[in-house]
Parts: structure tokens; C-alpha cells; sequence
């Protein structure tokens, strides 16, 4: 199915489902994506179809674009609601990503001091002590577990190279509630192999993972954009709303996007 890459640095804004009107922060290329993870679902497509020079935007130059942007959305009297680092690929692997959070802090306290700061990410840099110490100075520090079976995290994340799972658990832990777990219910197969992990054997293990983290908020979804694999299909919004019924039985806030 189709699939897209953002634009560079800087893209948007764009309504989001969950954070409102979001100027997009892309360390990638718009030439390729620079992923740490290779999911199905991917709304950028696959890694090796969107193969780039490997290069990362500098913080100078996103903090350039960046406040260039936030000038001329303030000339139009439409600010973001939210300064988000997403883009084509994983955000926190590129080397100044610290860099580029501290210096986008000090240009929405000038700027834009209502918008909040998000990152979008599969958390697999988070333990990395100059990672942690920015993501801490964020708004939202959204993080990805979409399961925490093994199996189901080679078929459907796909992590590039090594990936422990109760090693993540106990990383997302460490930001003691200063996170927001990101969660991708979904149905259908890939390849033969079922993909539904709304069935209590994962929701179960994985509400277990959130009393050890005790994130500040959970937010839970599924398919709403094309996807680079053939064959997956939503959650419906009955077992999503289901599922957030048991996580806020845990005292966690969750938020559901269909």
C-alpha cells in the first residue's frame, strides 16, 4: 500500500489524532527514513524501500527551520499545539537529538510557550544517558511497547538488531512516571502468520509491563493510514475501548484514537 515520507527539517502542521495541531520535527532526510525498528505498519514504509545516505539533521539546522516556522505561524496567528519529533524513522538515534530538544525547549519558552514538546518514539535508545536526561525536559515523552512477547515483537516490530523487551520495561520504568506508553492494537495476518494482539495472552502480560512502568498516561490505537504490509486490518473500537477500561482500572489515564 502507499506510504509516505515527511518532509525536512521541519513538516506540518498537521492535525493529529492524539496531540492537536503538531509541527512536526524530522532529524531524518526527506530522501529516506533511519529506523532502529522496521514495523509493518509503518507509515513511512520499509526500511530497505526507503533506503537514504544515512545522514542526520544537525540541531542547528532543525533549530533554524524550526524557528523560522514558529515566527511565521505566529505572523498568521496559529500556533502549534504541540512541537513534535517524529519524521521518517526513529528521532532519538540521530547524534544531536539532545542538542536540538534543549535548543527547541528555549524556542517554544520564546516563541510558542503554550505548545507542549513531544517525542514520538519505539524507545530503543532511551537508556542512552544524554537520551534520557532530554527526554526527561519534554512535555510528552511517548514511547512505544506494542507487546511484550518476544515473537510477536520480531513479526510485528521488527527491531534491527538486538531488542530485550524486560530490558525496555525496566528503561521505561526509569523515567519514573515521566513517560507515556504508545501502544498499536491491530488484526489481520502477514505472510500466513496472525497479527491480532488484542487477545487477553498479550493485553495481560503487557497491563502487567504498565504497573512496573507506571507511565503518567497510555495511549492505544490502531490502523488508521496505509501500511507498506498487505493484510492488516483495525482493532475495533469496542475491544480498543475495552482494552482501556483495564488499564485505567490500574489508575493509569488512557487514551484511546480509533
Amino acid at each position: 500500500m502507499a506510504t509516505f515520507l515527511n518532509d525536512s527539517p521541519v513538516f506540518g502542521p498537521v492535525r493529529s489524532r492524539r496531540l492537536g495541531l503538531s509541527l512536526g520535527i524530522n532529524m531524518m532526510p526527506a530522501s529516506g527514513k533511519i529506523c532502529s525498528f522496521d514495523c509493518l505498519y509503518c507509515e513511512n514504509g520499509f526500511n530497505s524501500e526507503r533506503r537514504c545516505d544515512g545522514r542526520h539533521n544537525s540541531a542547528s539546522e532543525v533549530l533554524l527551520s524550526l524557528e523560522a516556522r514558529l515566527r511565521e505561524m505566529s505572523a498568521q496567528g496559529e500556533l502549534p499545539d504541540v512541537i513534535t519529533f517524529a519524521g521518517n524513522g526513529e528521532p532519538t538515534g540521530a547524534p544531536e537529538f539532545p542538542e536540538a530538544i534543549a535548543g527547541a525547549v528555549k524556542l517554544r519558552n520564546e516563541l510558542a510557550p503554550k505548545a507542549k514538546i513531544a517525542v514520538l518514539s519505539n524507545g530503543t535508545f532511551a537508556d542512552r544517558p544524554a537520551v534520557h536526561d532530554a527526554l526527561m525536559l519534554v512535555d510528552d515523552n511517548i514511547l512505544k511497547l506494542d507487546t511484550v512477547d518476544p515473537a510477536y515483537i520480531e513479526l510485528l516490530d521488527r527491531p534491527v538488531g538486538s531488542y530485550d523487551v524486560e530490558h525496555q520495561i525496566e528503561t521505561f520504568a526509569s523515567f519514573n512516571g515521566h513517560v507515556i506508553v504508545q501502544t498499536m492494537f491491530l488484526a489481520g495476518e502477514y505472510e500466513g502468520k496472525r497479527l491480532d494482539n488484542t487477545g487477553d495472552e498479550y493485553v495481560t502480560p503487557w497491563l502487567a509491563a504498565l504497573k512496573r512502568i507506571r507511565p503518567q498516561e497510555a495511549t492505544i490505537y490502531t490502523v488508521a493510514r496505509d501500511t507498506p504490509a498487505p493484510g492488516l486490518s483495525k482493532a475495533s473500537p469496542d475491544v480498543l475501548d475495552a482494552i482501556a477500561r483495564r488499564v485505567e482500572t490500574l489508575g493509569i489515564p488512557c487514551q484511546v484514537s480509533y
